[in-house]
C-alpha cells in the first residue's frame, strides 16, 4: 500500500490531564449524511486503548510544510501532545477538548460511533461533531513510498 498516496493527519485525544496523539495516513470520509469519518490505528497502541475509553477526538489534516509536526507525532516513545505542540499554533476543540493543530488543510472533531477490529488494526468510525477550519488554499501533506511528497500542481505553503 506504500505505492498509494495518502493524506497525512494527526489524531489527538484528551485523556484526563494528559493529551495524546499520533500521525495517521488512514483517515477517510465514510458518509456525508450523517458526516462520518474512519481512522485506522494499530490495535496494540496506547492511543487505541485510550480511544476505546474516550469517544471524542480530533483529527487535523496537515498541509504541505507541516512535515516536522507529522514526524514528531510519528516518533516512538514520544512525550505528551502538549509538549510536541509547544511551538506550534493549536487550540483545544470545543466538542472534544482534544488538541487541534492550526494551519493545516482542515481539522475535525469526532465522536466514535463504531469500533471494528480489523487484523492488527482497529477501525474507529465516528460522526463529525464540528469542523474547526477548512483552508482550500493549502496543499495537503501526502505520504507516498515512505516519504512526504508535494502534490503536483499545488503550490506548497511555508510551515506554520
Amino acid at each position: 500500500m506504500g505505492q498509494v498516496p495518502a493524506g497525512v493527519g494527526v489524531v489527538t485525544v484528551k485523556d484526563g490531564r494528559d493529551d495524546l496523539g499520533t500521525t495517521v495516513a488512514t483517515l477517510l470520509s465514510v458518509s456525508l449524511e450523517p458526516p462520518l469519518v474512519l481512522v485506522s490505528l494499530d490495535s496494540s497502541s496506547y492511543l487505541t486503548e485510550v480511544l476505546l475509553r474516550n469517544d471524542r477526538w480530533a483529527a487535523s489534516l496537515l498541509a504541505d510544510g507541516q512535515q516536522a509536526i507529522a514526524s514528531r507525532f510519528a516518533t516512538p516513545g514520544r512525550p505528551s501532545a502538549r509538549l510536541l505542540l509547544a511551538s506550534t499554533p493549536h487550540h483545544r476543540g470545543d466538542h472534544s477538548e482534544a488538541l487541534v493543530i492550526d494551519g493545516g488543510v482542515t481539522a475535525l472533531e469526532v465522536e466514535t460511533t463504531r469500533v471494528v477490529p480489523a487484523g492488527d488494526h482497529t477501525l474507529f468510525i465516528g460522526q463529525v461533531l464540528g469542523v474547526a477550519y477548512v483552508d482550500v488554499s493549502k496543499a495537503p501533506l501526502v505520504r507516498l513510498r515512505g516519504r512526504y511528497r508535494p502534490v503536483p500542481g499545488i503550490k506548497p505553503t511555508p510551515e506554520a
